[in-house]
């Protein structure tokens, strides 16, 4: 076992030597699972440790090092690593303490002393940092405390405390010197300035520190924190609302992390307080007391924190528990009418914001017993309701069916068969009350989206949809039975041939939708229904184009998209990934088509309209109205209304509105770009491959330092990579290949990136590709990083055809794979002049092959080739022979004479290669020039 365990390490030591990491760690891990020798795995452990400062995981390197040294104390190495960690976690006296017993016992080692000297330097940085930090709070706390002093200096002393409390250094000190007790009175205080910078304030401290945020959470309490953010004052709650956003992700994260040393003995578990502050957030959903704004803050927050950030996860405990805690006070707020008496106070955003809610935990269930569960609590909540004798109360129960129907659908259809229900809905749409009317016409409406609903509504309610239209005198009733038509005449999809409505009812509808739209005497609300005709009209072509063409109309959508109302945004994203044609359309094969014709089935038919040259069209029309600036304002809407599907819909139109080169500047001067990069990370699946490609696009034909300025370009290189995958296509993978090229070609730094996102064996992968434009993608991206150190070692490898593969396809046919594989050659036998010995064995035609390059049209491969002849030449005098002997020197004299100027650069190699040839007395100089006569 431990001769298995020594020959791993053994492995493992030449990966590490060869810049191999990965397979180091890979050998080292192995070989600690069989270990059965403390001093043997003590040694492993410190290798390790090795390997993970390398990949920059400093918490596994201080581990691991630790690990080492309690085996043995001494292992001077082990303790060289572990302060090398923890210099990088920012754990200073312990890093020094572990130097200094490293240069205790090496004084000469020189590694040792500069790592004294740097963490003596910090340690005193450190110091005098606090010290100045100290009197500045000192002096801010005066200045607070003073009621006396003018308002203006206070509210300046407080903005002072909020960015003191970004600083590490600042932060600690108004933590150590009571500065919560302080913060608690701003938040007593009426003055809305001196709130906001006690919310600030408290978010530095609690930012990433899970100690600090728990004895905060303690301290000040979540009655005074859900108050505040029950405020009437907008601009308080959302401060207040980020502020336990804030709490919730440091007590979270500092869950997941390894708690070590001394840390580990003063932290509680959190969970706990998590608990607590979730079960404040459902108290405050039905309470009166709370603003609108801060309900919706309580929802968005329970939307974020609840349900499992990945299904992988197996734990739904909390979700779970949210129902049972929740569930009916969730409902009250969904059923809540506020025209009707006795409701908590909403906004616009509020119905929306519970059907997100909703939606997410139903989402969250595992098994069909939870969904079950689920299911029976909303139908009792329902029939409570219901079956009662009280109007109010009845509507009370359609609104919240309303509320299911847009979240989980299929519990809202099962409330919706419940007995009566469709009836009353029904009735109720001919009563003489506005509110009874308004509640149930949305009803109707969304009943309509389901199939199994459309039918019986089009039987049934068509007509009474249509009588509501024509005759209603109120203009909020109007409007949405225009939708519920809109709905209904839309069921056939992009399906030219299934038509709901005569000839030009569509048109008619959408005209009107238009009208409203663009009539600012209409309440907002009234406003976005007409968007919500138009997201299902635009699926007709004739409708889209005359979309496109009424600016007025366009511009006053992508106000509204800007605007407070958040739900207004699917609506818009819908209606643009229709004008767009941004959505997923199968191509029948054809021969299935005919023989669907042949049995008389129906068969889809593409509008005229929807080809692509009017596609483009709409989509020079949309940028021309402004339609970037409006999705870019809607990726920065903080609302549950911001659903993963809206952010799908939005990364649809981004990547259809730079299909086209000469459109991607544009894009990206509006910031169309940046806006990309939140949707590649939270989106559905399909939404961040979209939003991926729309990047990969961009940063083909731009400047990807000036598309995405300073750290941003960075955060391109991961969602670039997740593109290279199977389940992507081709032409995608291709596009992620264009683009990493361009990067990798751009600085050492943003190589090291896609070096540790796990790239090269991936690009490696398509470097075998059939496809010819994506295989020589893969190789020009290769090209690009073998300008990298790490990479380069790769080809060092005995055990791979890496190199083989370069010198075989800088023979091939196509011209941009042999410049790409000629390219890498040229840096690689530049660089490591070890490799250029091991050519000859790759295959017995290497000597045709370059010189086929040197004998090339084209320069660009000349050059490579001559390049790759002098690196070789200058790297061993056994190899400069060989090619002397053959026909390359004949080459090489021809082109050494050439006197064209463009050629200069090969003009030049090629003089370098006879030159190296004349000091190896290969060849002897001819009356002072060069002669081709070997010797």
């Amino acid at each position: 076992m431990t001769q298995d365990s020594s020959a791993l390490r053994e492995e493992g030591n030449s990966h590490f030597k060869a810049g191999d990491v990965q397979q180091a760690l890979s050998c080292y891990t192995k070989a600690l699972k069989i270990s059965d020798c403390q001093s043997e795995s003590a040694v492993l452990y410190r290798n390790r440790a090795a390997c993970y400062l390398k990949v920059e995981d400093y918490t596994k390197a201080e581990s691991d090092a630790t690990k080492a040294l309690d085996v043995d104390p001494g292992d001077i190495k082990a303790r060289f690593r572990r302060a090398q960690a923890l210099q990088k976690l920012g754990r200073l006296d312990q890093a020094f303490m572990d130097a200094q017993k490293c240069a205790q016992l090496e004084p000469k080692n020189k590694a040792f002393q500069d790592l004294l000297r740097q963490l003596g330097a910090h340690i005193q940085q450190k110091a005098a940092q606090l010290s100045s930090t100290d009197a500045r709070v000192q002096q801010m706390f005066e200045l607070l405390l003073d009621s006396s002093a003018p308002i203006s200096d206070r509210q300046k002393a407080a903005q002072n405390l909020v960015f003191l409390s970004r600083e590490d250094a600042g932060a600690e000190q108004i933590f150590r010197n009571d500065g919560v007790k302080l913060l608690q009175k701003l938040l007593e205080s009426q003055q809305e300035e001196l709130i906001l910078s006690a919310l600030r304030t408290l978010v530095g401290l609690c930012t990433g520190h899970q100690s600090r945020t728990m004895a905060i959470v303690n301290e000040v309490g979540m009655d005074r924190l859900c108050g505040v953010m029950g405020s009437a004052a907008s601009t308080v709650s959302l401060s207040a609302c980020h502020l336990l956003q804030v709490m919730f992700e440091a007590l979270t994260e500092g869950m997941k992390k390894e708690i070590r040393g001394k840390d580990e003995a003063i932290l509680p578990e959190p969970s706990r307080e998590l608990r607590s502050m979730l079960r404040h957030l459902i108290d405050m959903l039905p309470a009166s007391s709370v603003s609108g704004a801060g309900r919706d803050s309580a929802i968005n927050l329970l939307v974020k924190q609840v349900p499992r950030k990945s299904f992988k996860n197996p734990d739904n405990s909390l979700t779970l528990w949210v129902i049972d805690q929740g569930l009916k006070k969730i409902l009250e707020v969904a059923g809540t009418v506020p025209e009707v008496e006795g409701g908590p106070p909403l906004t616009d955003n509020t119905p929306m914001s519970c059907s997100v809610l909703l939606n997410k935990l139903y989402d969250d269930l595992k098994s069909d017993n939870e969904r079950e569960n689920f299911s029976k609590l909303c139908e009792e909540y329902v029939q409570h309701h219901f079956g009662s004798l009280d109007m109010g109360r009845k509507l009370r129960a359609i609104q919240a069916v309303s509320v299911l129907l847009q979240g989980p659908s299929d519990v809202g259809n099962r409330t919706l068969e419940l007995s009566g229900i469709m009836d009353a809905v029904i009735s109720l749409c001919a009563s003489e009350n506005i509110t009874h009317q308004q509640v149930a016409v949305e009803a109707l409406i969304h009943a309509a989206g389901k199939a199994k609903r459309a039918s019986f509504i089009t039987a049934n309610g068509v007509a009474l949809l249509k009588d509501l239209y024509k005759k209603s005198e109120n203009d909020r009733i109007r409007v949405r039975a225009l939708v519920g038509l809109c709905k209904l005449g839309s069921a056939g999809g992009t399906d030219f041939s299934m038509k709901q409505f005569a000839e030009g009812s569509t048109l008619k509808l959408a005209k009107q939708c238009r009208k409203w739209l663009c009539n600012e005497a209409l309440p907002p609300t009234s406003r976005r229904w007409a968007i919500e005709g138009l997201a299902y009209l635009t699926l007709d072509a004739d409708v889209k184009e005359d979309l496109v063409e009424d600016k007025k109309a366009l511009q006053a959508m992508f106000e509204l998209a800007k605007s407070e109302d958040k739900t207004v945004l699917f609506a818009v994203g819908s209606t643009l990934v229709n004008c767009t044609n941004s959505y997923d359309v199968e191509k029948p094969d054809p021969q299935m088509v005919e023989l669907a014709k042949y049995a008389k089935q129906h068969v889809p038919e593409e509008h005229p309209k929807d080809a692509q040259s009017f596609v483009e069209k709409r989509v020079v029309k949309l940028l021309e109205a402004g339609v970037v600036s409006a999705l870019v304002c809607m990726v920065k809407q903080e609302s549950p209304a911001l659903t993963e599907a809206c952010r799908e819909c939005i990364a649809r139109v981004i990547l259809a509105l730079v299909e086209r080169h000469e459109d991607r500047g544009l894009v990206v001067a509006q910031g169309g770009g940046k806006a990309l990069l939140p949707l590649v990370s939270e989106s559905t699946d399909r939404g961040k491959i979209k939003a991926a490609q729309a990047l990969a696009k961009i940063t083909i034909t731009s400047n990807p330092e000036i598309a995405f300025p300073g750290e941003r370009v960075y955060e391109v290189v991961r969602p670039l990579v997740s593109l290279l995958a199977l389940d992507c296509t081709m032409l995608q993978n291709f596009e992620a290949l264009m683009a990493l090229t361009n990067l990798a070609g751009i600085s050492e730094r943003l190589r090291q990136k896609i070096i540790k996102e796990k790239a090269v064996p991936k690009i490696e992968g398509y470097m075998f590709e059939e496809h010819e434009m994506v295989r020589a993608a893969a190789t020009e991206c290769m090209c690009n990083l073998a300008l990298s150190a790490e990479v380069q070692k790769c080809y060092l490898a005995t055990d791979s055809d890496r190199l083989k593969l370069l010198v075989l396809y800088s023979g091939e046919d196509d011209e941009r794979l042999r410049k790409a594989a000629s390219g890498t050659l040229a840096v690689l036998t530049g660089e490591m002049p070890e490799l250029c010995t091991r050519i000859p064995d790759t295959t017995s035609h290497w000597l045709e092959i370059f010189q086929a390059l040197l004998l090339s049209e084209s320069q660009d491969l000349r050059h490579r080739g001559v390049v790759i002849i002098m690196n070789l030449m200058q790297a061993d005098k056994s190899l400069a022979e060989k090619l002397i002997e053959s026909e390359a020197l004949e080459i090489l004299s021809v082109l050494a004479k050439g006197d064209d100027s463009n050629q200069d650069s090969v003009r030049k190699a090629a003089q370098r290669c006879l030159d190296l040839a004349i000091e190896y007395g290969l060849i002897r100089n001819n009356e002072g020039g060069t002669n081709g006569n070997s010797m």
